[in-house]
């Protein structure tokens, strides 16, 4: 016969099977009847910028679609960091998103800590949008086109100036992967964001950039920057008549800004895929196509969460081999 403290304990592990029973069950129920209230998106990134802005055009067209209001939260800083830091430590129901961006794939390889990890804290959604970069150059310089310009590069080995935003980022590793792939050694000006190298690229003090083509295209169509080649695979609906550096000679050259969506880790899979089906419709819409083409940006949502899951390691280990082979110091 059962004594009270055997009895007590009985109980209690009835209880927390039940409770445990009852919390797993409700897992699919929560999913059925997600979203029932209001979607907070982390943009790691100041308000304006082409992260806020691809954001707040994809924001209220999930808003239709999935019947609760996307709202955009800023969290600027630390390449990206903070943001993404505040993600991986909500909980886990798809009430709180990340806004990703490049940064957080190469962040891993460039700086001295990261207060995530990519592979462990994140559900990964869906890519939104791509960006090319753009190689641009002041039109005192003589070369015309790309060719004339990798003659021009090749007979001055490092004496060439040409800007990034700073050392690691994007624009950087592209240059990088340029230089190696091109057979070229320039003179690389890290800047503190893409605004100033652009600036000094218009005024002369440096030669070369390779900022977003979103950020250059009014220049370039002004005629106050030349442009040698898209960074891209294709060629940009938005300039279709820059010729990409890949066919010009650079084969297999292809090195975008990109755009995602992902969740804290442990988000039931059932959420997942029902805001990669939002997303994937979002993007489709004719409207939001057409404002996202108007600066210069791609849709391109992943065909499944683990195949942008997928396209978030490969992305890692391209640019942590770029990283390797620059010798670019973690900062």
């Amino acid at each position: 016969m059962l004594q009270g403290s055997s009895l007590t304990r009985l109980a209690h592990v009835a209880l927390t099977c039940a409770a445990a029973f009852i919390g797993w069950t409700s897992l699919p129920a929560q999913a059925d009847n997600y979203p029932s209230r209001a979607i907070r998106l982390i943009v790691p990134s100041p308000p304006g910028g082409g992260t806020d802005t691809q954001a707040r055009i994809l924001a209220p067209k999930l808003s239709e679609l999935l019947g609760q209001t996307v709202v955009i939260d800023n969290r600027p800083g630390a390449s990206g960091n903070i943001g993404a830091q505040v993600v991986s430590k909500a909980s886990p129901d798809g009430y709180t998103l990340l806004a990703m961006i490049s940064s957080h794939v190469i962040n891993q390889f460039v700086l001295i800590s990261v207060p995530y990890n990519l592979d462990k804290d994140f559900a990964m959604i869906s890519r939104t949008v791509t960006v090319p970069g753009v190689l641009i150059g002041n039109p005192s310089l003589p070369a015309k086109n790309l060719k004339e310009l990798l003659a021009y590069l090749k007979a001055n080995p490092g004496k060439v100036a040409l800007g990034s935003a700073g050392i690691g980022s994007l624009s950087h590793l592209i240059v990088e992967l340029f230089e190696q792939d091109a057979g070229v050694k320039l003179l690389h000006v890290p800047y503190r964001g893409t605004q100033p190298a652009l600036n000094d690229t218009l005024s002369g003090q440096v030669s070369l950039d390779v900022p977003d083509l979103t950020i250059a295209l009014g220049q370039i169509k002004a005629g106050k920057l030349r442009a040698y080649g898209v960074t891209s695979a294709q060629r940009s609906v938005a300039a279709p008549d820059i010729p990409t550096l890949a066919e010009q000679g650079i084969t297999g050259f292809n090195a975008v800004q990109w755009f995602g969506l992902c969740a804290p880790a442990g988000t039931p899979p059932a959420i997942i895929n029902k805001l990669h089906d939002a997303v994937v419709k979002a993007l489709n819409d004719p409207d939001v196509k057409a404002r996202y083409a108007k600066l210069a940006m791609t849709p391109e949502p992943s065909a499944s969460p683990a195949e942008y899951a997928q396209f978030v390691h490969d992305e890692g280990l391209r640019w942590g081999k770029v990283v390797k082979d620059a010798h670019i110091t973690a900062k």
